[in-house]
């Protein structure tokens, strides 16, 4: 069978939000029956049900693909996973399965992909989260927009419509740190974002963690920018400036005034700020390092167990 879209949701202990899921994703199918659409599922490791309800419907609805990894790789390579097995011959639209991003905002996506954008991302323009998670976001954006040497997009999440043309080249990067939303961004063509209100998750609680959270912000900004490994330069430049200043400080005292700094507060200082500046570094310098070395592992990003295509349950 084939189709003009494919929507790929990764879900990860999902079975709350589920019914909810597929009642949106059937009712926007039955609204554009012009469009051939099918969705991917992809099962990242789920614990509870999930899996089973991911099953059920494949094998009574030919639109719905199921993808089942052998372990839960993480939302990005999870929905690397989905992107690879999409077959939406025109464009493919990326979407969680906690439905605070409103899937029936597919047709406004392909109405612009039809005018020839390739990229066609949602803009957050409220967020339904804590003062703190929201103004963590917020920090994270600009800061982001500001140290990257790509133009990724403030307040833009996974949630898109990408062209088939772009999800190809997607599918032949390796990079083991997954950002899809920088990726899409350094492959470039034609852009265009659009806002939306994002809404609570229908049932269930969040499944990024603040731990996840952070790793994902390191991947957003050690992947596409080379400000850290510049800023170790700027703060050994700064310190040695500090510790010039303390010394011609230190020499005018002693010959113009004759006072000498006495006791442990002049050299606690020096420790405290030159071990602290080397840590710095060697976390930033690691922070490469980790990288490097999981990406010459040369392992593959994640592996399918089964997968349930057409009523036929095909074996990786």
């Amino acid at each position: 069978m084939s189709f003009q879209l494919s929507i790929v949701v990764p879900l990860y202990n999902e079975q709350e939000t589920f019914p909810f899921l597929i009642e949106r994703l059937n009712k926007l199918m039955q609204s554009n029956p012009s469009i051939k659409i099918e969705v991917v599922l992809i099962d990242d490791g789920s614990k509870d049900n999930t899996s089973m309800l991911m099953a059920q419907l494949a094998y009574m609805d030919d639109r719905y693909q199921c993808v089942f990894l052998s372990r839960n790789f993480g939302h990005q390579l999870a929905l690397s996973a989905g992107l690879e097995c999409a077959r939406g011959s025109e464009a493919i639209m990326v979407i969680d399965g906690d439905l605070q991003d409103p899937p029936e905002l597919l047709t406004q996506f392909y109405n612009y992909y039809l005018q020839g954008y390739d990229v066609v991302y949602a803009i957050r323009k409220n967020r339904k989260e804590s003062r703190l998670k929201r103004l963590a976001y917020h920090v994270f954006y600009r800061l982001q927009r500001r140290v990257t040497n790509v133009d990724i997009p403030i307040d833009a999440g996974d949630f898109s419509l990408i062209s088939r043309r772009v999800v190809d080249i997607l599918n032949k990067m390796p990079e083991e740190s997954r950002f899809i939303r920088g990726l899409r961004s350094w492959i470039g063509f034609k852009h265009i974002g659009i806002e939306y209100d994002r809404d609570e998750r229908k049932a269930g609680n969040t499944k990024y963690s603040i731990s996840q959270l952070i790793t994902l912000a390191y991947n957003g900004i050690f992947n596409f920018s080379d400000f850290p490994i510049k800023l170790i330069t700027r703060l050994g430049f700064f310190t040695v400036m500090i510790g010039v200043i303390y010394f011609i400080l230190t020499l005018l005292k002693k010959f113009f005034w004759g006072v000498v700094p006495e006791g442990f507060t002049a050299l606690l200082f020096a420790i405290v700020l030159f071990s602290g500046v080397q840590l710095i570094s060697l976390g930033i310098i690691g922070e490469y390092v980790y990288r490097i070395f999981f990406q010459t592992k040369n392992r593959p990003l994640f592996i399918i167990k089964e997968r349930i295509v057409e009523k036929q349950k095909l074996n990786e």
